[in-house]
């Protein structure tokens, strides 16, 4: 909270894990700072005109592969300042694990695994993780796959826990293509991509004027 009592509410980005079955919320993670940039990339899937139809050139098979990039910092020193139990005893550890641990099977699985596999069990299928929402602000809360994380630790304390980090993000924005209709997540990028057309008709609109003057 700013100490300044007219500055805007700052709305934080994170993400959201929930179960893909219900929507019921497992947890949230929020950013402790707003990334400065985030790069966003759309691979359109068009039909293409290798059929020698030229109708074809101009046809949509589906949603595009859009992919997210962001990079996050979180620092300790606040909290250190204010002598936080936690943060003393394990710095950034708690913050750090709780992104890892997204991208991980839970322990309990993979003894559930092992020990089907002692008994002689043919197929063991994978395990199934929450979905993870990325939420940027009320206009952009989309079901993602989590593609790539890096972590950067750039101050330790005297016991070696991480003090300040770097957090490297990048997701695939999961589409009706990747979930279906009939799941939470579809509904929730159906939602997403109706916010865009949206938006799209508030844009103003230009004149033929003035491109070719």
């Amino acid at each position: 909270m700013s100490s300044f009592p007219r500055s805007p509410r700052l709305v934080r980005g994170g993400l959201v894990l929930v179960d893909p079955s219900t929507g019921a919320v497992l947890r949230i993670i929020a950013l402790q700072y707003n990334p400065d940039t985030l790069t966003r990339s759309l691979q359109i899937k068009g039909a293409g005109a290798e059929s020698g139809d030229h109708v074809e050139a101009l046809r949509l098979k589906g949603p595009p592969v859009e992919t997210i990039k962001v990079e996050a910092e979180i620092d300790a020193t606040d909290a250190m300042e204010a002598n936080d139990g936690q943060t003393n005893d394990a710095g950034l550890h708690p913050q750090l694990a709780a992104l890892e641990t997204i991208v991980y099977p839970t322990s309990g699985h993979l003894n559930s695994v092992n020990s089907e596999a002692r008994s002689g069990s043919l197929e063991i299928a994978p395990a199934t993780s929450p979905l993870p929402l990325f939420v940027f602000g009320a206009k952009r809360i989309v079901p993602v796959r989590i593609t790539e994380l890096s972590i950067t630790e750039e101050a330790f304390d005297a016991h070696l826990n991480p003090m300040r980090a770097k957090v490297n993000l990048g997701m695939r924005v999961l589409s009706v293509d990747d979930l279906g209709f009939d799941v939470k997540g579809g509904n929730l990028f159906m939602t997403y991509l109706q916010g865009k057309e949206q938006l799209a008709a508030r844009a103003p609109s230009g004149s033929f004027a003035s491109l070719v003057q």
